[in-house]
């Protein structure tokens, strides 16, 4: 992720990041789609029902220009320890994850991702732009815009209607 991306950028779709493999993915593949971005982790009391709710709507959505863009983080209790590609096997395995699940980044501190810079600065949270923990997640529009933010504690299925909405179905 080039060290000139910020805050400052006006879509998502002018970020460079770096799939499981290290391979550069530049998200302007994704324009025209809508977009859920989520930091996981394999190790988190909230696992199991994030990543079966989320293969289920990318499941049920992504031939209707959806996407899902899940990036392991190791900054909470370290519940992400493996490396990216462990990750991605252990989502794909475990749950049928058919969606990208890119290298491991950090979503809060002096190490922050390029990337979630511009999604915290974006849509803050409850208490501030901190993540608070594994599983925060982004609803981004078509152009690349950040629509919403949703903590932990929200389960990807209790946002459909809004999934839905962006992508002119509601």
């Amino acid at each position: 992720m080039g060290a000139a991306q910020s805050a400052d950028e006006k879509s998502l779709h002018q970020f460079v990041v770096k799939d499981s493999k290290g391979n550069e993915v530049n998200l302007s593949a994704y324009e025209g789609k809508v977009l859920l971005v989520v930091n996981v982790a394999s190790k988190c009391g909230f696992t199991e029902q994030n990543y079966t709710q989320l293969a289920e709507l990318h499941n049920r959505y992504k031939d209707k220009g959806f996407e899902i863009l899940a990036f392991p983080c190791n900054q909470f209790l370290k519940q992400e320890p493996d490396t990216s590609q462990e990750v991605e096997d252990f989502a794909c395995n475990r749950y049928n994850v058919e969606f990208p699940i890119f290298q491991k980044v950090c979503v809060n501190g002096q190490e922050t991702a390029p990337l979630y810079k511009y999604l915290k600065a974006r849509k803050t949270g409850f208490l501030g732009s901190r993540i608070k923990w594994n599983f925060t997640k982004f609803l981004i529009d078509k152009e690349g815009r950040v629509i919403s933010r949703y903590g932990t504690i929200t389960p990807p299925l209790a946002i459909e209607e809004d999934i839905q909405k962006a992508l002119g179905m509601a």
